[in-house]
């Protein structure tokens, strides 16, 4: 990380890049809560690193109150981040963000131990986390990696990967579509589309018939009268 200005500068000109419905910077700086959250945690993480007891995290929720976004102040946040609407965002203690990532509303990089150390996830470089995506554990998302939408993502994410689902599984990678594989047999389920089909065909094929024995008579019928007359 930069100076305290050059980052927040970086910061500042995210919004600029990533967000049409920015109007300028001084949209941004009035405007933009996940801005102000960020400016806020870039004051408040060196008194945490200080050692400074209390006040870090006083400052913290005083910062969650007014923006809708909870940072611990123990988070390591690279530049050029974007933080689009913000509301609902948590970001836990350990957690790292590298620079040029984009956090949706409602993302939560969270922990799934009780222990101490290193318990929340780190995301590489130029990451975007979809709307209502869960990050949970240590575990690493690589540079440039997409989390889709209402995602939880429990495993390392390679570089360059997009990921969805509940677990989130990678769906593409360098920017090519992956056929997903079973990891295990599937109890196969009748399909009632293609039985209902099934059902009509056989009764079309049996209709089929009957007119056939129909035209048949009818051609029989007509031939006896043709000799009558």
């Amino acid at each position: 990380m930069g100076s305290f200005f050059e980052d927040v500068f970086t910061d500042l000109r995210a919004p600029l890049e990533r967000d049409p419905a920015a109007r300028g910077w001084l949209d941004v700086v009035l405007s933009y809560p996940g801005f102000h959250a960020l400016v806020a945690h870039r004051l408040i993480h060196p008194l945490y690193r200080a050692g400074i007891p209390l006040l870090p995290r006083f400052l913290s929720q005083v910062s969650r109150f007014l923006t809708g976004v909870e940072i611990h102040p123990g988070v390591k946040i690279g530049k050029g981040i974007f933080i689009d609407h913000g509301m609902g965002v948590v970001f836990g203690e350990t957690a790292e963000i590298g620079d040029g990532c984009t956090i949706y509303q409602g993302v939560t990089l969270g922990g799934t131990s009780l222990s101490h150390g290193k318990r929340h996830p780190t995301l590489g470089r130029n990451v975007v986390v979809g709307v209502n995506s869960s990050v949970l554990g240590a575990i690493v998302l690589g540079d440039n990696s997409r989390v889709g939408g209402g995602s939880v993502v429990v495993k390392d994410v390679p570089a360059n990967a997009t990921v969805v689902g509940v677990p989130a599984r990678v769906v593409a990678q360098d920017g090519k579509p992956i056929r997903a594989v079973p990891d295990r047999p599937r109890v196969e389920m009748p399909d009632p589309t293609s039985d209902a089909i099934a059902r009509m065909q056989r009764r079309l094929v049996e209709l089929e018939q009957r007119l056939s024995v129909l035209e048949q008579g009818d051609a029989a019928e007509e031939e006896a009268w043709s000799w009558v007359i």
